[in-house]
């Protein structure tokens, strides 16, 4: 969290109103991609894009001429996010078991906020995942390039360095990535996905779901590329996957097992669209939020990556959560 409301926060909140009511407020939705593409967190990103909106309605309260107000909000959003993974860093040293990104969901019945919507097709969890090896002007730098496609003078402005230098950034967070074995998978192609090729997505999902919850392994085997993964995020606060797993038949048969259990205990899963991608929320017999599942399809119609996030604190945003599946909170020493 950015820290910036405090003591003043409901005149600086009236401020930011004020300064949105006009063009302003229509760039909302790019600025929280940014801000998501930076931080990976839902919570995050909208703090960061509520001190942007700040920052925008102080400086034309002092009289500052802002003849630019998307340059001026996509700057002051970026260097924001770059100050703030300075310190995410190191909380995520201490994380318990893997790391996933706060899931962006939208469903049929639940659609969400606009900026979340636009974020469809633009940051899968698999890409997310891969930026994490990258310092943080890295992460902004090729985030800009390889998510937005930004020229190199706007993200040479957005990030306060040279045009030379901002190559010189994205090309060593190349080589960084495929050092780490990470290459560029999970990249966004840029381009929203075309009607068709998402119907065909959640079709896939459907059938992807009901083979899992009915055990059918040959149709999962099927539809899971060969070297599928399988990643899981509980935080220590939930039970998940404590390494990422590999191979379709492992994949497979975890995921009919773990299924199966959801099913006998009366959650239901229920489709939905995950950081763009095909998944669903899982439900319990309640409608609580128990966890919410993300499919990485490549484009030969394969899954190449399962992403499950059943940390409570990363689905608070999705409504009521479920106590199925949380761990047992460890007694204070006495």
């Amino acid at each position: 969290m950015t820290g910036t409301t405090g003591a003043t926060g409901s005149t600086d909140a009236a401020d930011a109103t004020g300064a949105t009511d006009g063009g302003a407020a229509g760039y909302r939705p790019l600025l929280f991609s940014i801000a998501y593409g930076m931080t990976g967190s839902v919570g995050d990103a909208e703090d960061l894009v509520q001190d942007t909106f700040l920052a925008l309605a102080r400086a034309e309260s002092a009289g500052t001429a802002v003849a630019d107000p998307r340059a001026y909000l996509t700057t002051a959003v970026t260097r924001l996010g770059i100050n703030h993974l300075a310190s995410a860093r190191v909380r995520r040293e201490s994380y318990v078991g893997q790391w996933l990104p706060e899931p962006v969901v939208t469903t049929a019945g639940r659609p969400g906020p606009a900026e979340h919507a636009e974020l469809a097709d633009t940051l899968s969890m698999a890409f997310l995942v891969l930026l994490e090896a990258l310092s943080p002007v890295e992460r902004a730098v090729f985030t800009l390039r390889e998510a937005f496609g930004y020229g190199y003078p706007e993200v040479a402005r957005m990030v306060g360095r040279g045009e030379a230098n901002c190559r010189q950034i994205l090309a060593r967070a190349r080589k960084r990535l495929a050092a780490s074995g990470a290459g560029t998978e999970g990249a966004p192609g840029g381009a929203p996905a075309a009607p068709a090729r998402r119907a065909e997505g959640e079709e896939l999902a459907r059938r992807f779901f009901a083979a899992a919850e009915g055990g059918d392994l040959d149709a999962l085997l099927g539809m899971l590329a060969p070297d599928v993964v399988l990643r899981g995020d509980g935080g220590g606060k939930a039970r998940a996957l404590a390494r990422t797993l590999s191979g379709a038949r492992v994949v497979a048969q975890l995921l009919a097992g773990g299924l199966r259990r959801v099913r006998r205990l009366g959650a239901r899963l229920e489709p939905a669209r995950v950081n763009g991608r095909p998944g669903a929320v899982v439900r319990d017999a309640e409608g609580l939020v128990l966890s919410v599942v993300e499919l990485d399809v490549d484009a030969d119609g394969a899954v190449r990556a399962v992403h499950a996030v059943s940390n409570p604190d990363k689905l608070a945003h999705l409504g009521p959560l479920s106590r199925l599946g949380l761990l047992p909170v460890p007694e204070p020493p006495e």
